[in-house]
């Protein structure tokens, strides 16, 4: 009796051993894990660039698989750099350095390039119902846009750009940053070097002559029908709303993708209109000139003469600790060199399908030595060959820029235009194409039987209801679609409700990491046991109960 007793006591310590220690390796399992070396990872912080802040956060989730905590907010370069300089993150992540605007740090830091992409400009237009998916706009023409000149999306400098398009008479709403934002500050810096004559006028009547070389606070005037959003996701949401049909905005590539939205291919000096694919951006960041700190200088990217270029293209930076000051530890600088190896390699290869272009190889090469200034860092010796990132071969050689595809005749700068849709909208949008019939099938003839713009009718197969509102307003507002102010482009009745889906483009991160992992098993085993637990204590002590009473008939 004592024998039984004693061993089911046993039993059920045994279980309740087992479920602490599953318990508390569910509970422990993601953070801090030994990496091979036998070296734990400690957590580590970081803010700054929206930009890039979605190869961030794909480069997050990857590592978190191998034990690493990397976090990450996406607050805004100048909140990056803030954050930096007062100690309260690890590391920052910028599109300008710091100087530029007159601030600096005393703490120790460098450079460290992460990612190539392109500034694109998100649009929300239709003609006829049919949302336009081929736009084109020269850089004069959306300098133009951007400072209030060209307000209408039926201008004819627009009309040129776009010969096949039958343009409505809607207004433009330009979004911008509301936020100190490294997006804005590129924007800025190319749109002063490149088309100053219409820059400086709109910038110095709010600004100072010095301050408009470079801003990361975009200005704009009371009642001029722009409309500020904070960070990336804040312009890109917006744009991608149904009430903001006539909205434009710059922001990173990556975000019209995941907002299946359009972009406007942009002129570039070769005369022809270019997306900013991961290719045309190679190609056009052959001409940057990278300074001894890693720092890059555009104006060779933003007047390559190669057809197959974007101008707008450039690189995001992190600002990485030299010294163990600030809180910034020798565990936590094994962290980050750990990360940093990582996406300068091998997260590189998700560059592409996030909307960016992954860094050529003398920049991953800068990226390396910069690693080893981090305190704490352990040297690694990665071979280019064994580097895996899809830009360069074993041998060197740019293998985006060399197999870069030469735009199509339709893309060049004349009466033709392409009719392919670009971003995350691939459809096509059927074009005049300047002498021929456009047969879209009802897609609408915004003239109502008038021809196009290169002198070909167009069978658009109906009219246009956008012909019955006056220049500059929203026109009626049918089947529950919100009414918006023309002017700012700001709700102003809400609709029945049946206009539609509304499109928010603040994404949610259900789950960092995908697929079965260590944590999940464990899981599953603590809840087996947990169950044993509940279930298996009253089946014990009934079989002890029953065989203690026949033992004690057995006696009698």
């Amino acid at each position: 009796m004592r024998e039984r007793t004693s061993w089911h006591r046993r039993l059920l310590a045994g279980l309740l051993t087992l479920a602490t220690v599953a318990v508390t390796a569910v509970a422990g399992a993601p953070a801090g894990a030994a990496p091979a070396g036998g070296r734990n990872y400690v957590a580590i912080s970081g803010s700054g660039s929206t930009w890039s802040e979605n190869a961030l956060q794909a480069w997050r989730a990857a590592v978190r698989q191998q034990g690493m905590t990397v976090n990450y907010s996406g607050g805004g370069s100048t909140v990056g750099r803030n954050n930096f300089r007062e100690g309260t993150v690890d590391y920052a992540v910028s599109e300008i350095p710091y100087g530029l605007e007159g601030d600096g740090s005393t703490r120790k830091y460098a450079y460290m390039p992460i990612v190539a992409g392109g500034t694109a400009f998100m649009y929300n237009l239709k003609i006829g119902g049919r949302r336009v998916t081929n736009l084109r706009l020269s850089g004069e023409v959306i300098t133009k846009i951007f400072t209030g000149v060209i307000k209408q999306w039926d201008d004819p400098a627009i009309k040129a750009d776009n010969p096949g398009l039958n343009l409505p008479a809607r207004r433009i709403v330009p979004v911008v940053r509301s936020d100190g934002s490294g997006t804005t500050a590129q924007f800025v810096i190319w749109m002063n070097s490149q088309h100053p004559g219409i820059w400086r006028p709109y910038c110095t009547s709010m600004r100072s002559a010095t301050q408009c070389n470079v801003l990361s606070f975009y200005p704009t005037k009371p009642g001029s029908g722009f409309v500020a959003q904070p960070q990336s996701n804040g312009v890109s949401g917006y744009v991608a709303q149904n009430h903001a049909e006539g909205a434009i905005t710059y922001v990173e590539y990556s975000y019209a993708l995941k907002n299946s939205f359009p972009v406007a291919k942009v002129l570039n000096s070769a005369g022809y209109y270019i997306e900013p694919k991961a290719t045309s951006v190679a190609v056009a960041l052959t001409r940057a000139e990278i300074a001894a700190d890693l720092t890059q200088r555009l104006d060779g990217v933003y007047r390559n003469a190669d057809k197959r270029s974007y101008p707008l293209s450039s690189y995001s930076y992190m600002i990485i600790p030299t010294e163990p000051e600030a809180g910034f530890t020798q565990d936590k600088g094994y962290t980050l060199a750990k990360f940093a190896y990582y996406f300068l390699c091998t997260g590189q290869q998700s560059a592409d399908s996030l909307g960016y272009s992954p860094l050529p190889k003398n920049l991953v090469q800068a990226g390396f030595r910069q690693v080893e200034r981090i305190p704490g860092a352990v040297r690694e010796d990665i071979k280019l060959e064994t580097c895996h990132n899809p830009t360069f071969a074993p041998d060197g050689t740019n293998l985006l820029a060399r197999d870069a595809k030469d735009p199509p005749a339709c893309d060049q700068r004349g009466p033709t235009q392409c009719a392919e849709g670009t971003g995350g909208a691939r459809q096509a949008t059927p074009t005049g194409n300047g002498g021929g019939n456009n047969n879209s099938g009802g897609t609408g003839n915004q003239n109502a039987g008038g021809t196009n713009n290169g002198g070909g009718n167009s069978n658009g197969g109906g009219t246009n209801t956008q012909n019955n509102s006056t220049p500059g307003t929203a026109g009626p507002s049918t089947g529950g679609t919100p009414q918006f102010d023309p002017d700012t482009g700001e709700v102003i009745a809400s609709g029945d409700g049946g206009g539609g889906q509304f499109v928010a483009g603040v994404p949610v991160s259900l789950d960092d990491e995908g697929g079965w992992q260590l944590r999940h098993t464990m899981m599953v085993l603590a809840a087996l046991i947990l169950i044993a637990l509940v279930v298996g204590p009253p089946l014990l002590f009934r079989r002890v109960a029953t065989a203690a009473g026949g033992d004690e008939r057995g006696r009698r």
